[in-house]
């Protein structure tokens, strides 16, 4: 039986097949999905981790004791997870290990744009490459086989265009889900240096075999047609290179480090013209001409931002290479289509209609306070009219680097606030407000608790009440966490109120000590938030001055002689009536005052 699933569907449907019963991780663009469908399967368990640190440390903990288990993130979530990953690679597992990296190349979700093919070859450990859903499902198989033959942790890396892409699967009945007995053995797993020596040259041995794999393994095969060009390619790149050069031989590399570097030497024996076609950067590419082979790559491709059939026609044909003909009638007929037709209006990421987060950042803009952001939602809050963050680096770095801008300049402690989210706080924002407390920092934190991680798609965090297989659990105390590392001035305000909410920043930011607002206010995305009438306008008292439309409430629009509210999309918040000063705007059915 076939399904079409997306590839992050049939990385879950593998892990079910296969005999995976634990799966951790944390939500983040493009890897979400993977969790959140094999927590739906029978007799597994999977988590939302507070990090992808704590994620990858609970898989290890489950491969020790002798479960296949699976662990997912997107790319920079490895970053935060490298430090468990390195002391892995030396101990290896019990039960297969698998950790899907979700790369993002062109940056569709994500701050930065990094290749984490990198990961395994820093840590000497197998990276897998699926181009489809089928193969994505294959690979959670295979790569389990060769985590449990070779002791290893093994990096499945996938791509935005691969994760949410669909595709057929085999779909086929699970494996028995045995654990494998567990063992004590401090030389393998407790990493004093004088095991990690002995473990270090492990290392080199296991990559030795592996390399006697990658050789033969069913991942990496040439298919040959003209030997004229030779492409050596993998991930979504191999499907653009067969709809660009249905004629070419091509060498496929599923399993790409290692690199299996005697099929590749045959391979370009064979070709006259050889290229390596990959996103992002030149991993292939310099190892293969390390081998001493000539070989064209990002000379001609570039090494950032995500790939396509069109690119990579473009950049073939800028070398006089012939594609296929059937493309190049399709490219010229999409250019005269788009060259004739109207432009699409555009449509610029906004917090939506509702949002708790648009009064926060709304009030910071007014008070013009230097703000130090984070990672969600509120990375809207940067955008015209709201234009309210001055910095956005990655997850948690709101707390630390508001410190590190008072201590530079210390005038600047009266006039920063950092602003986080809740799972962002409890993913890595503790520490910084420890840091704060510890280094005698004057900090205003706001923490914006909407009661979920929004921006993913509304997933459990410890502050919910609820895990991601749907159990109840205990709810983080925002508010004791905060007293604890000790922090003295904390207070919970609700952004509905603008006038509370004006007036609490600015008490807390000429504190002169570490202080911690909660605004506390449900996503209006929620299940079960309840929703207000809507504002309407009385067009005898607007005089069209725009004050509201400086809330950027997709909601509102401004006509000729008046603004208009969308009865549809206000959620009804009331932030807008709270603006206005010609009492021009109401919730529908009430009187003006």
């Amino acid at each position: 039986m076939k399904e079409l699933l997306s590839g992050n569907s049939a990385i879950a449907r593998g892990a079910y097949e296969s005999g995976i019963t634990v799966g951790a991780g944390y939500p983040g663009t493009p890897s979400t999905e993977i969790l959140e469908n094999f927590a739906k399967y029978p007799d597994v368990y999977a988590q939302w981790s507070p990090n992808e640190k704590v994620a990858l440390e609970v898989g290890a903990g489950a491969s020790i004791a002798g479960a296949r288990v699976l662990v997912t993130m997107k790319h920079v979530g490895v970053n935060v997870a490298a430090d468990p990953l390195f002391t892995l690679a030396y101990t290896g597992v019990s039960g297969g290990l698998i950790l899907v990296s979700a790369d993002d190349p062109g940056m569709h979700s994500s701050q930065n744009e990094q290749d984490n093919r990198y990961y395994a070859l820093m840590n000497k450990i197998p990276c897998l490459e699926p181009c489809d859903s089928q193969e994505a499902k294959d690979m959670v198989a295979l790569g389990l086989e060769i985590s449990e033959q070779f002791d290893t942790p093994v990096l499945l890396r996938v791509t935005t265009r691969v994760s949410h892409s669909q595709s057929f699967v085999e779909i086929k009945e699970p494996s028995p889900r045995d654990l494998r007995p567990y063992a004590k053995d401090p030389l393998k797993y407790v990493m004093v240096p004088a095991h990690g020596r002995l473990r270090r040259v492990f290392l080199e041995e296991r990559m030795a075999r592996l390399k006697e794999y990658s050789e033969n393994s069913p991942l990496n095969f040439i298919e040959w047609k003209d030997t004229n060009i030779g492409i050596i390619t993998s991930g979504i790149s191999y499907d653009y290179v067969q709809e660009v050069l249905p004629q070419a031989s091509i060498l496929k590399l599923g399993l790409t480090n290692p690199l299996p570097e005697n099929l590749i030497k045959q391979f370009a024996a064979g070709v006259d013209k050889l290229f390596v076609i990959e996103e992002l950067e030149p991993f292939l590419e310099a190892q293969i001409k390390a081998m001493s082979i000539k070989v064209i790559g990002k000379e001609l491709f570039p090494s950032y931002g995500e790939f396509s059939s069109a690119l990579i026609a473009n950049s073939l044909a800028k070398a006089g290479i012939d594609v296929a003909e059937e493309f190049q009638i399709k490219d010229q007929a999409g250019k005269e289509a788009a060259a004739t037709a109207e432009p699409l209006p555009g449509r610029p990421p906004v917090l939506c209609a509702g949002c708790p987060h648009r009064a926060v950042f709304y009030t910071l803009k007014r008070q013009k306070l230097v703000v130090s952001g984070d990672i969600g939602c509120y990375t809207l809050g940067s955008l015209s009219p709201l234009s309210a963050i001055d910095t956005c680096i990655c997850m948690g770095a709101s707390v630390g680097a508001a410190l590190g801008m008072e201590k530079a300049n210390p005038e600047m402690g009266r006039k920063t606030v950092a602003v986080i989210g809740d799972s962002t706080f409890m993913h890595s924002g503790i520490t910084g407000l420890m840091d704060v407390v510890y280094n005698g920092g004057t900090s205003t934190v706001l923490i914006l608790d909407n009661r979920t991680t929004a921006m993913t798609g509304h997933q459990e965090n410890p502050g919910t009440g609820s895990t991601l297989m749907g159990k109840p659990a205990p709810q983080v105390d925002l508010e004791g966490i905060v007293r604890a590392v000790g922090v003295k001035r904390v207070r919970i305000v609700d952004p509905s109120n603008l006038k509370e909410l004006d007036q609490a920043i600015k008490e807390e930011v000429a504190a002169l000590e570490p202080s911690v607002i909660i605004v506390r206010q449900p996503c209006v995305l929620l299940k079960g938030t309840v929703i207000s009438e809507p504002v309407e306008v009385d067009n005898d008292l607007c005089i069209n001055c725009g004050v509201c439309l400086n809330l950027g409430c997709p909601a509102i629009s401004r006509q000729e002689d008046t603004v208009s509210v969308s009865a549809i999309q206000c959620r009804g918040c009331g932030l807008c009536i709270q603006v206005c000063n010609k009492k021009a705007l109401k919730k529908r059915g009430e009187q003006n005052a």
